[in-house]
């Protein structure tokens, strides 16, 4: 297969939109240095990051350049083994009886908000080091539209189905 704008364009690259208090919204594409973005609402932003990696891909494929692609989940199976001190266990298992929720899901949340991650729309979002909310949003093809659902409040943005626009 002919790697072309085409193609790069619709693997599942990571795009992180992030509020800016005086700019609107920043969004850049994580995979591809200085692929970024701005708009006034988050749509605009996600609309504005499409063009932005179209026009990124085409300069960096007549420079020559090698183009990143996004790391595969395929090599992570989503376990782990960690071993912890017995009394550190029966704290955790007795914060996760505490929450009504099994070990694996009270440890899975914890993990996540640690890292900064959004595990599912009961989870707040990450705050950056100026306290602004950002997100992650990982395509699994190039949309033309990004979509925006409320839940709980907090507004999660994802892009949709489709090809190049």
């Amino acid at each position: 297969m002919e790697k072309n704008v085409g193609y790069y364009a619709n693997l599942p690259y990571t795009i992180e939109l992030q509020r800016d208090q005086e700019e609107g919204w920043f969004v850049r594409v994580k995979e591809l240095p200085g692929c970024m973005s701005q708009g006034d609402t988050p749509d605009e932003a996600l609309t504005m990051i499409q063009e932005a990696m179209l026009g990124w891909l085409e300069v960096s494929l007549e420079a020559g350049h090698t183009i990143p692609e996004p790391q595969s989940d395929d090599g992570y199976s989503g376990r782990f083994v960690v071993r912890v001190p017995r009394s550190l266990h029966r704290r955790l298992v007795e914060a996760a009886a505490a929450d009504s929720v099994s070990l694996n899901q009270f440890i899975s949340v914890t993990l996540a908000q640690a890292v900064g991650q959004q595990l599912s729309s009961t989870t707040s979002a990450p705050r950056d080091m100026e306290g602004t909310r950002s997100r992650s949003i990982k395509r699994r093809q190039f949309a033309p539209r990004p979509t925006t659902e409320l839940h709980e409040g907090k507004a999660d943005y994802t892009s949709g189905e489709g090809q190049p626009g």
